[in-house]
């Protein structure tokens, strides 16, 4: 059987703005979210940013026992603020996917849900949370569903976005992606191998394992309401695998 590298989907660590309020299921806490890594540590597991997991596809290395990846989706604020010194405290590192175009500004493409604002990480404080040893990764310029696009506007989205990000962090530090939504296609997966991203991360619910394609990677989604004893199911066991639907 493969060896199996589970990688987290977070958005934001934050409290809820109204109890009610959309999409409310990708808003962890900061108290469960330091629940959740501290008992990970306990379990001697290692949660690493993609840039450090990439070698492992790329380079066909086994990864040693106990790795697993930590991803958030959107840039947020609250990503910094909230898990950076849970992070750090961890001994942990952890990608953080922006949307380029929307950088010290807001969830915008949210807004047609009803979903709050939320703040985006500002140029400084992308600076900061590369300073501080984390992977920054590209979530496009607009937050946009790939799938819906000619080609020359996804190859745009996948591109530029790299390039935004880099003339702020630094030139080459950019080298993951997620597809927005998880929504894409096999010209979107072209483009993004076209530039020079090493991974892309999907929202296919399994544990990654080292045959996967290392542009179209499986995550384990994490809520507002998974404890962390669940969370550690997921990782270590097969849960997470029986909702694999890529057809493998």
């Amino acid at each position: 059987m493969p060896t199996r590298i589970p990688i987290l989907m977070y958005h934001q660590v934050d409290e809820l703005v109204h109890p009610k309020e959309p999409m409310r299921g990708l808003v962890v806490s900061p108290a469960r979210f330091t629940a959740h890594m501290h008992l990970l540590k306990r379990l001697g597991l290692k949660g690493l940013s993609m840039r450090e997991l990439a070698r492992y596809w790329l380079q066909g290395q086994t990864p040693p026992k106990g790795v697993f990846g930590i991803t958030f989706d959107d840039g947020y604020q609250n990503n910094l603020i909230n898990a950076l010194p849970v992070l750090q405290a961890c001994g942990f590192t952890a990608t953080c996917y922006m949307v380029s175009g929307l950088v010290g500004k807001t969830n915008a493409w949210d807004n047609p849900a009803g979903v709050p604002g939320k703040a985006l990480m500002t140029a400084d404080e992308l600076r900061q949370w590369v300073a501080a040893g984390q992977d920054l990764g590209s979530h496009t310029q607009s937050h946009a569903d790939l799938s819906a696009l000619p080609p020359q506007d996804q190859q745009r989205e996948i591109t530029q976005s790299k390039l935004e990000l880099e003339l702020i962090v630094g030139t080459g530090l950019v080298k993951n992606f997620c597809y927005p939504y998880g929504r894409y296609n096999a010209q979107s997966v072209q483009f993004v191998a076209d530039a020079g991203y090493q991974t892309a991360t999907t929202t296919a619910r399994a544990r990654a394992t080292i045959a996967d394609a290392p542009l179209e990677l499986p995550r384990i989604l994490v809520s507002r309401t998974t404890p962390s004893l669940m969370l550690a199911t997921k990782l270590l066991t097969g849960y997470e695998d029986r909702r694999d639907r890529r057809g493998k």
